[in-house]
């Protein structure tokens, strides 16, 4: 009964309870929009790191991560993946054997980053096979190469050419080869797109030197398991004088603080948004309560209980913002729906410092439910907590001073 005497008292005034509605459903749908193009800008920026390069959660030779080099390679041997395998959390692992190479067509040589993969177990972690925009992927007993589309087009290459590398050996000799192109690659990354190529881990080793030696082993994780705590346990697990694990967040820790620190920019942003909406529902209850005092006074006069009228009227504000809250909840959603299909592209100085993060500059929103339902949640608090000044100054009403108003 409260409910209905609440929803008809809204619509009593009904300009203002418009108006206040509107202004709710404007932020919500602002707040809503901002909170998921962020979500979904950091979600792309964590699969990129993921999905392009270092997996969830990265093991190799002690030293490798400062010093990149093979004198830092670990032996790849079985027992070292049934250890890995078997935690608790880890999806898939792939081993690479890593190395900079000059990678030459005719008279043009360029740096490259040449990387030996099991192209199996590669593609569950980075899915490599779906970037090949030509060609095919690779085999394990291929002797050809995947090269990124940049790479190519600047060594003036394309399938079946053939790619000229040179590198350094394990043991300090040199390792020159020359391998057919098999397969063209894109990459979001314009920095990765510049530089890899791929090949077999196996002819890796070979081309290297290297029989056996892998420079990482990158893991992939199952939904919600969390990066830190496998790294932490797997360290337990593992010969640390030999080996390094860390977790994609220690191995960007640029990435870390650049979405800690966008972070803060948004809840300033919404802290102010809030702040705002807050003073429109806030104004608009004590409009309602100076208007309606008169009519509190004789209910109370009447025998109704000051509990039940404080009730109906905190019901009041919860149902003005929720409703609001609810409209910008389903305003928002064609927008998001849109721009998680069609992101923003970036140009200019946000494209560069993209760029030198190694990403592709693309803003696309995010589906998370809790996107939505945050924001909802947050305003229905808002309109609980504003709900409360009526509520109190109605439990200490006086009706005869109420019904002189």
């Amino acid at each position: 009964m409260l409910l209905v005497l609440a929803w008809r008292n809204i619509w009593r005034n009904r300009s203002r309870s418009l108006i206040t509605m509107g202004a709710v459903m404007c932020f919500v749908l602002l707040a809503t929009f901002t909170a998921s193009i962020q979500k979904g800008v950091f979600e792309n920026l964590i699969k990129n790191v993921v999905s392009l390069y270092s997996g969830h959660v990265q093991l190799h030779g002690k030293g490798y991560w400062e010093e990149q080099n093979l004198e830092h390679c670990f032996y790849y041997e079985d027992s070292l993946k049934q250890i890995v395998k078997s935690e608790s959390g880890v999806l898939a692992l792939a081993g690479r054997l890593e190395s900079y190479a000059l990678a030459s067509s005719g008279d043009i040589t360029t740096g490259c980053l040449a990387m030996g993969i099991e192209p199996a177990q590669e593609q569950t972690i980075t899915h490599a096979e779906d970037k090949l925009v030509s060609g095919a992927y690779l085999e394990d007993e291929d002797q050809a190469v995947l090269v990124a589309e940049g790479l190519a087009s600047r060594l003036n290459l394309g399938l079946g050419d053939t790619l000229i590398l040179l590198s350094q050996g394990f043991y300090g000799s040199t390792a020159a080869a020359q391998y057919p192109i098999k397969g063209l690659l894109h990459f979001g990354s314009p920095e990765l797109n510049k530089r890899v190529v791929y090949m077999p881990l196996a002819q890796a080793q070979n081309w290297l030197d290297a029989p056996g030696y892998a420079s990482a082993l990158a893991m992939a994780l199952e939904p919600g398991a969390e990066p830190n705590e496998v790294a932490r346990v797997l360290r337990a697990e593992v010969d640390t004088s030999v080996y390094e694990v860390m977790s994609w967040e220690e191995l960007m820790p640029e990435v870390v603080q650049y979405i800690k620190a966008d972070t803060g920019g948004m809840y300033i942003f919404l802290g102010v948004l809030y702040l705002l909406i807050s003073f429109g529902i806030f104004s608009t209850l004590l409009m309602m309560f100076a208007e309606r005092q008169r009519e509190f006074g004789m209910l109370i006069s009447l025998g109704m209980h000051k509990s039940k009228i404080a009730l109906m009227v905190l019901m009041e504000s919860i149902t003005l913002t929720f409703a609001g809250a609810l409209a910008g909840g389903a305003l928002s959603l064609p927008f998001v729906l849109y721009f998680n299909r069609y992101p923003l592209r970036m140009d200019g100085e946000i494209n560069e410092v993209y760029e030198q993060f190694g990403f592709e500059p693309i803003f696309p929103t995010s589906l998370e439910p809790s996107v939505f339902l945050i924001q909802a949640g947050l305003v229905f608090i808002v309109g609980f907590v504003l709900g409360l000044y009526p509520f109190w100054k109605i439990m200490r009403m006086d009706p005869v001073k109420a019904m002189r108003t």
